[in-house]
């Protein structure tokens, strides 16, 4: 093929990325929607397959579609968050034993794209970690929790960047804590820096 045939055949990098983040989008919608309702670690966790597995491999070979619930699948065995393939495929759309197959068949592939590295260590439990020790540590500072909004907002977002990737879950957390300080005019400066 020529360069004009393939720039018109295949997909470019930055539309790959733009096709992926769509589908992080409807992994998001379709956990939040997924009865019973999942938690958010989970919810991380197959966001963090997803992002992983498209690194190192292409939408033109893998479809989207099918990696995105077998990621979420992947993500509620891994994270105990248990339900049965009966109860996943309930949430789909379409033919469930087809979407059932599909899974199955795509488990082992996520797997070995993710070399078996499977434990995802989220920000949630160290911001937890964090509050916690604000509220002893800090007592000039009252209530943290009054930041829980701004901070739940800072994650959300994050977890569409690459940060989960390059970044510790500790410092994900810490920069969560001072986003929502900062926008809600709060002071944590003596907290970051003292203790």
């Amino acid at each position: 093929m020529t360069v004009e045939e393939r720039e018109l055949h295949f997909l470019n990098v930055t539309e790959e990325k733009i096709l992926i983040m769509s589908y992080e989008y409807q992994l998001r919608d379709f956990c939040r929607k997924f009865l019973p309702p999942m938690p958010r670690y989970v919810i991380g966790t197959a966001l963090h397959y997803l992002k992983r597995f498209y690194v190192n491999n292409s939408v033109m070979d893998y479809p989207p579609k099918e990696i995105l619930v077998t990621c979420v699948y992947l993500a509620c065995k891994v994270e105990e968050f248990n339900v049965s393939m009966d109860q996943f495929v309930g949430n789909l759309k379409g033919d469930r034993e087809k979407a059932a197959s599909i899974i199955l068949n795509n488990e082992l592939l996520l797997m070995q794209q993710l070399d078996y590295q499977l434990t995802v260590h989220n920000p949630f439990r160290p911001l937890e970690g964090l509050m916690i020790d604000m509220k002893t540590r800090f007592p000039t500072f009252s209530d943290p929790e009054r930041l829980r909004s701004g901070i739940d907002e800072f994650l959300e977002q994050v977890f569409y960047t690459d940060a989960i990737l390059i970044y510790s879950p500790s410092q994900i957390s810490l920069a969560a804590i001072i986003h929502s300080a900062s926008t809600s005019k709060e002071n944590v400066d003596e907290y970051i820096t003292k203790i």
